[in-house]
């Protein structure tokens, strides 16, 4: 395994590997040039098994992957990827239907965009995902202070400094969307967050989609904290249970 017990490593974008796995050729070479402009360095493939094999040996910081590929497609190698890592995956549908777009995040995707794309939109969503990594939270810097900075709910503890979850004393591996989600979350205990503010505070931009990203996010922390731990209040959001 290459990050799984452990956040990926924070990246500014003239430094970030990307890994694209795309099989329309001009897709693929004009999305590449488009990202290099910018200042990532972009790896390519042309299918999911060969994606698959250069993740393996690249570990790139984010991976960009779109739905329909050969031999593996795009969700079967989102699964894979995440049996080894926590990098970012943001997922590329040609035509946004809902079942891609609610498969790709349920086999752990943190973001998806619908091509064709602009290229502003692309490199935000991107950069969101990067920032996402290395995101502390408010204080974080700062000189430790006796368990100041871990919250507990029940058998969960969340160390805000160490960027660390422990469900009945075990780690609990989390990817970067998923814990800025969980810190949201745990900042305000018992306290309805509607969708849209999540969408704003953890997406870290302009969020135009729909919020199904959001629910689908749940269900995974629900999954990996416990199903009781975050409630839905319907109608308006989710909280945080004390």
């Amino acid at each position: 395994m290459t990050r799984s017990a452990h956040l990926p490593r924070p990246a500014t974008a003239a430094e970030s590997h990307l890994l694209l796995v795309e099989d329309d050729e001009v897709i693929r070479n004009t999305v590449r040039m488009l990202l290099e402009r910018y200042g990532f360095t972009v790896s390519t493939a042309a299918d999911g098994l060969t994606g698959l094999e250069m993740f393996r040996e690249t570990d790139p910081d984010l991976l960009l992957l779109d739905v329909m590929l050969p031999d593996l497609d795009g969700i079967g190698l989102c699964r894979r990827v995440r049996e080894l890592s926590l990098a970012p995956i943001l997922m590329m549908s040609a035509r946004g239907d809902a079942l891609d777009v609610v498969s790709g995040l349920e086999a752990g995707a943190d973001d998806y965009v619908v091509k064709p794309c602009e290229s502003a939109v692309l490199v935000a969503r991107i950069r969101s995902l990067l920032r996402r990594v290395s995101f502390s939270p408010p204080g974080a810097g700062a000189a430790p202070q006796a368990d100041s900075a871990v919250l507990a709910f029940g058998d969960l503890t969340v160390d805000t400094r160490g960027m660390e979850v422990r469900r009945a004393g075990q780690v609990v591996a989390l990817t970067p969307t998923e814990l800025r989600m969980l810190l949201e979350f745990a900042g305000s205990p018992g306290v309805v967050l509607e969708r849209r503010t999540l969408l704003s505070r953890v997406w870290d931009h302009a969020w135009h989609g729909d919020t199904r990203v959001v629910d689908l996010h749940v269900q995974r922390l629900r999954a990996k904290i416990g199903g009781d731990r975050i409630e839905t209040v319907r109608g308006f959001g989710y909280k945080l249970r004390r």
